[in-house]
């Protein structure tokens, strides 16, 4: 015999007439990219500044001017000037917390906040993936901003191509294989690794001569499920830190698997593909991240872990209640932040677009996005020193 509590603050049990032991379900989320090599550190990023955000300096790389002596002419050289620039990060902080009534435990025989405290490191875990996914989408919204629309100031002139001025704005850093499929069908001519070539032809497209060494290619199921099928998958796994990935092609790119969102909505891309530019004609969206592309730094936040109790409620029974907080800085390599300085950012607003200074969700922009940026800001003087890398396929 079972029977379920209707006892206000313990209807949430299942009590048995023969008590054993609460189990635990597994979790079954979307695999997590926070815990992978996608994130690193940066040395640079300062968590203990004051405000929500910090900056970070460096100097631009150099255009050099080089002088002919003469032993006729005495005019002055000219002297090669240097600049410097900055990039803005911001940070965020997340809170989760619980509450029991405290005489359920008579009748329950479980402590109501047990489950909470052991399922913490997960709670937090699947908020740092989100955050990172959100990080990510936001980034190739951005870049769309350049190529498929008007951020630069011009009207954007698509992705990146093997022929493109690297440092040009008008080409947003991403590449759209419009109509095709990443792994396409094996023909008399097209058969092994030729058929998932065009993730070789994006990753040369984007980084040219500059190509890394391995990059992580985030897939979902089926796409993962193609590349099996075509038998692209490398036998011997790599090894980074305690986690194994399987590879395509003798290590270039270790595959991360997760079914979690990608891409962007069809709303979405209708908004973008409605600007100025070239307009994207895929769909769905894979990404190429480079090793600690995006930097993340724990903040120091006051009362990580509180308790309250209130021994006065349910007439002296009394309630208790936990919160757990935690914060930190995401920042994707190459940009600056541009959205609202002044409260954390939740998730959401990683993906939203600048707007007459405003940050505003992308399918509520002005139709066109004229002078329409993305909340991350291009920085970095080449395209080359970018790390993630959108592309867009069927």
């Amino acid at each position: 015999m079972t029977v379920t509590t209707n006892l206000s603050g313990a209807d949430n049990y299942v009590l048995q007439a023969t008590i054993s032991a609460y189990s635990d379900e597994a979790y079954t989320n979307a695999k997590k990219l926070s815990g992978t090599g996608i994130v690193g550190s940066n040395p640079d990023i300062d968590p203990s500044t004051e405000t929500f955000i910090g900056q970070v300096r460096w100097y631009k790389p150099l255009n050099p001017t080089v002088n002919v002596a003469s032993l006729t002419n005495a005019a002055n050289g000219t002297t090669t000037s240097y600049s410097s620039d900055y990039y803005t990060y911001i940070k965020t902080v997340r809170t989760h917390g619980a509450n029991k009534v405290n005489m359920q435990q008579v009748v329950t025989q479980v402590d109501g906040l047990a489950k909470i405290g052991r399922d913490f490191a997960e709670t937090r875990a699947q908020d740092e993936h989100n955050a990172l996914l959100s990080v990510l989408k936001g980034v190739a919204i951005s870049e769309l901003m350049y190529g498929a629309g008007a951020a630069s100031g011009q009207a954007g002139l698509g992705g990146q191509t093997f022929d493109n001025d690297p440092t040009d704005k008008r080409y947003g850093f991403y590449v759209d294989m419009g109509a095709s499929k990443p792994v396409i069908e094996a023909t008399n001519a097209v058969q092994g690794a030729a058929r998932a070539e065009a993730f070789l032809q994006a990753f040369g497209k984007a980084y040219k001569d500059y190509e890394p060494e391995y990059a992580y290619l985030v897939t979902s199921p089926e796409v993962m499920a193609s590349l099996r099928s075509a038998n692209l998958v490398d036998s011997t796994m790599v090894s980074d830190g305690n986690v194994e990935f399987s590879t395509i092609f003798n290590g270039k790119f270790r595959l991360i698997q997760t079914r979690a969102a990608q891409s962007l909505s069809s709303a979405e891309l209708t908004k973008i593909n409605g600007a100025a530019g070239i307009n994207v004609a895929g769909t769905k969206t894979s990404f190429i991240v480079l090793p600690g592309a995006l930097a993340m730094a724990g903040l120091a936040v006051p009362e990580q872990t509180e308790i309250y109790r209130d021994g006065r409620a349910y007439q002296g029974g009394g309630a208790t209640s936990i919160w757990y907080r935690w914060g930190y800085v995401m920042h994707p390599a190459g940009y600056n932040w541009a959205g609202s300085q002044d409260a954390f950012p939740a998730d959401a607003d990683y993906m939203k677009v600048v707007e007459a200074g405003a940050p505003v969700g992308l399918t509520a922009a002005t139709d066109g996005l004229a002078d329409t940026t993305g909340v991350w800001t291009r920085k970095a003087t080449s395209a080359l020193s970018l790390g993630i890398l959108p592309v867009f396929h069927a």
